[in-house]
């Protein structure tokens, strides 16, 4: 619906795919809610809602309310021009009208607010902007705008090393304790000692219900909320263990304490729970690297002077200056000074690009030589780079289709997993007779190997198998320049079997240059020429720079591209023009005038029929460049024809060898554009494709496609984005070649932001890469669910040994997609 809106939290206290089942269950049952998507290993929620009917506060409490919370952050500043109470009253009130800010205090009386905000949908520049439109000034800010999602990730891995140290301390001298008992290492007198199971209780215990704790409380809120998760896993199996030790160490019933398992259980989980969170740090690096292209300050001119203000006060159309080895602070175009621009770091492209006046420049990127001015044209949230951070946080938090597999094993894991506990339990106690030399009771046999079921389960690294791939393949897309927009884009470029490429401003520049200059010694001509022609011919003493400042000169009064061609190789040459006299344009001709004394016509063969004018030689150049798929443009200088200049629209640099990859990948390469097809095969000729669609319309392009998509093949469709709108849509996956500041051009599932067509194959290779990883990842995630908690009911596994494989399998499926950063594309 139009009227709704999209918001995105960052979640607190989730463990594993249930909790993530259990956040958008809730979150849907508010009434507005339309859609709820819920991402474990970026721990973000995005919520789509009517406003007309839910707030921002009901879902937080929903969320609250299931047993999560949501990370804030929290701002102080000092704010000027206070005047009385009621202008505290007044900002406050500001304040707390802002979407994302839970609460705001105003002291008049010491000149502060202190703000608490979701660093997701407000930062401290929007505050400080509400505080400016509301009359007063802030001076100081406190924080950092990204400081309260990376606070509360440091706060978890810092509780989970406390309690890891803590379980340690405690658990270390129980184990050793424990097997020195069992193996026979300790003198029988220490052995049989009753006072030796109390001191094993008074070690179990503190990991029990202070290492463990967390899980209590997590199973609490789940089973609360009509589910089971992974706590509940652990709280049975861990407490099972700790209570049948107790009767045992209270001599209410005879038999064996296992304390040492239990606090085992505990430490190795919390132990994976550690290394899982610290690894779980690294997937969102590419985002924090991202923020970390930020300029901090800015160089403005404002009445003359210049001055070093926060870049979050630069307005557009202020005078920013730029000294070289500097950042640019914001998008611009650039007014005075000429400079090399390095944009590496957002548009994968590693050679400088040269700006001068009327070029664009992109905040974020490096000023490598000159001093330059820019007037700022996006400044915020509107920035290149604040778009590219934006769609790749989104990218991250969105779900691709195979997670749906994993998501529906996940809704009924536990609960399958606790049946099965149960009856290991049964079958074990009832159905299996003890051998004669047995050291237990069919009741501890049956227990350990039920515990050995519930602890060995994990159904995290299922819930992190996709989500984390996902995050670290778009992040490190955007560290090459390719904008994956959702997940589903990132797992569908992977399956492409065909790729369509538009030929204007894709394969080609799409702006006309001149590629050839042709003047033809006398001496090489052989047609028949008039008489006292060649005299004339050499009388004029006419060079190639000489011929083409008298072309461009009289094509500067035109508005053609294949004048403007022209006019820009005079200009790339240095050669100075002189304004045309007597212009005149011929639609579909040429034009002609005079120029310095001469009369001047630059056009084609049948301009020159009309006017009587011979060719003189040139036929066969005329034939062989138009041949070639340029247009010859013949100059006639005083009726005597002295050159051929072929105009085309020239291939990019990168273009051959992105479509060489593309084919050596086992892709199928085709081109369409409207050109004829003699033009059409020309270019396709040039750069290596064989697969030709011609004299195809704009509004045709999106049915090429469509009948390219029969028989299940996967069409990958890459265009400009603007323009073949309609193709982008109707292809599998459409792909939009971007210009530097426009990184959200239409509906394209994924950007390439430097327009360099090599990002094609890019993005293909690293969608099969993060696509292999994932399968990879789901196919461990099943591998050890499906075989290791038959070999627990089957009594293969010490319970301590499945806690160890537990907590080590999400760590797994975390580290294996942190391969993904160092991937080339030749992998």
């Amino acid at each position: 619906m139009a009227d709704e809106r999209q918001i995105t939290l960052p979640i607190t206290g989730m463990t594993c795919a249930n909790c993530v089942a259990t956040v958008e269950r809730n979150i849907k049952k508010v009434n507005g809610v339309s859609q709820a998507s819920v991402n474990l290993s970026s721990e973000r929620a995005t919520v789509q809602f009517d406003p007309q009917l839910a707030t921002l506060d009901d879902v937080i409490g929903r969320i609250q309310q299931a047993g999560y919370g949501v990370a804030s952050g929290n701002a102080d500043l000092v704010i000027q021009k206070l005047s009385d109470d009621n202008d505290a009253r007044r900002l406050e009130k500001k304040l707390n009208q802002v979407e994302g800010v839970l609460s705001a205090r105003v002291v008049y009386g010491t000149e502060k607010a202190h703000i608490q905000y979701i660093p997701t949908m407000v930062s401290q520049a929007d505050l400080r902007k509400a505080v400016r439109e509301a009359g007063f000034e802030a001076l100081e800010i406190g924080g950092d705008a990204e400081d309260a999602e990376r606070k509360a990730r440091t706060a978890e891995i810092a509780k989970q090393r406390r309690l890891l140290i803590i379980g340690l301390i405690f658990t270390i001298p129980l184990f050793v304790l424990s097997m020195s008992r069992d193996l026979g290492l300790l003198p029988a007198s220490l052995a049989g000692a009753v006072w030796m199971d109390w001191i094993m209780l008074v070690l179990a215990t503190p990991v029990q219900f202070y290492v463990g704790w967390d899980y209590y409380v997590g199973a609490y809120k789940a089973l609360r909320n009509g589910s089971a998760n992974m706590d509940v896993l652990i709280a049975m199996g861990s407490s099972a263990a700790y209570f049948y030790s107790l009767p045992v160490v209270l001599g209410l019933i005879p038999g064996h304490t296992y304390f040492e398992t239990s606090a085992v259980i505990i430490t190795l989980i919390k132990l994976g729970k550690f290394l899982e969170a610290r690894a779980k740090g690294h997937t969102s690096e590419a985002i924090k690297k991202l923020m970390g292209l930020r300029a901090k300050t800015a160089r403005v001119v404002r009445n003359g002077v210049e001055l070093e203000i926060p870049v979050d006060e630069v307005l557009v159309g202020d005078i920013v200056s730029v000294r070289p080895g500097e950042k640019i602070a914001v998008d611009g175009v650039v007014v005075e000074g000429h400079s090399s621009v390095d944009e590496s770091m957002l548009t994968g492209e590693s050679l400088p690009v040269e700006k001068g006046p009327g070029e664009p420049v992109i905040g974020a990127t490096l000023n490598k030589l000159g001093l330059i001015k820019f007037e700022a044209t996006k400044v915020g949230k509107e920035t290149a780079l604040a778009q590219i951070i934006h769609l790749v946080e989104q990218a991250q938090g969105s779900k691709a289709p195979i997670q749906q597999l994993a998501d529906r094993v996940s809704s009924v894991f536990v609960p399958a997993v606790i049946l099965i506990a149960a009856i290991t339990f049964v079958v074990w106690y009832f159905f299996i007779p003890l051998p004669a030399d047995s050291e237990v009771n069919l009741f501890t046999r049956a227990l350990i190997n039920t515990v050995a079921v519930l602890v060995i389960a994990c159904p995290c690294a299922m819930g992190l198998a996709t989500p984390t791939a996902v995050m670290v393949g778009t992040g490190k897309g955007a560290e090459m320049g390719i904008l994956l927009k959702s997940g589903e884009a990132l797992e569908r470029a992977g399956s492409t079997s065909v790729v369509v490429l538009d030929k204007t401003g894709t394969i080609t520049r799409g702006q006309p240059a001149v590629t050839d200059f042709v003047t033809l010694p006398i001496s090489e001509i052989r047609e028949p020429v008039p008489a006292g022609w060649i005299s004339a011919r050499e009388s004029m003493q006419l060079d190639e720079s000489e011929i083409l400042r008298l072309a461009a000169s009289l094509e500067k009064g035109s508005e053609h591209p294949l004048g403007e061609a022209i006019v820009a190789e005079s200009g790339e040459r240095g050669l100075q023009l002189s304004e045309p006299e007597n212009f005149l344009a011929q639609v579909g001709h040429g034009v002609e005038g005079q120029v310095d004394g001469h009369h001047v016509m630059v056009g084609n063969t049948r301009m020159l029929d009309e006017r009587g004018v011979q060719l003189n030689g040139y036929r066969s150049i005329v034939d062989k460049l138009q041949n070639e798929a340029k247009t010859a443009m013949l100059v006639v200088v005083d009726n005597q024809v002295v050159s051929v200049i072929g105009v085309a629209d020239t291939v990019k640099d990168g273009s051959p060898e992105a479509i060489k990859n593309l084919l050596n990948m086992d892709l199928n390469v085709a081109m369409i554009t409207g050109d004829n097809q003699q033009t059409a095969e020309a270019i396709a000729k040039t750069v290596g494709i064989e697969h030709v669609l011609a004299d195809v319309l704009p509004g045709d392009k999106a049915n090429q496609v469509k009948e390219l998509q029969v028989g299940n093949e996967v069409v990958a469709m890459v265009g400009d984005g603007i323009n073949d709108a309609p193709a982008l849509a109707q292809a599998d996956i459409g792909i939009a070649i971007g210009s530097g500041t426009d990184v959200a051009i239409a509906a394209a599932p994924i950007v390439l932001i430097s327009g360099d067509l090599r990002g094609v194959p890019r993005a293909i290779a690293l969608s099969r890469k993060t696509l292999r990883t994932i399968k990879q990842n789901l196919f461990w995630a099943f591998f050890y669910n499906v075989i290791l908690i038959p070999a627990a009911a089957f009594g293969l596994l010490n319970p301590m040994l499945a806690a160890g494989a537990m907590a080590f399998s999400s760590v797994f499926v975390v580290t294996n997609s942190l391969r993904l950063r160092s991937f080339r594309i030749q992998d």
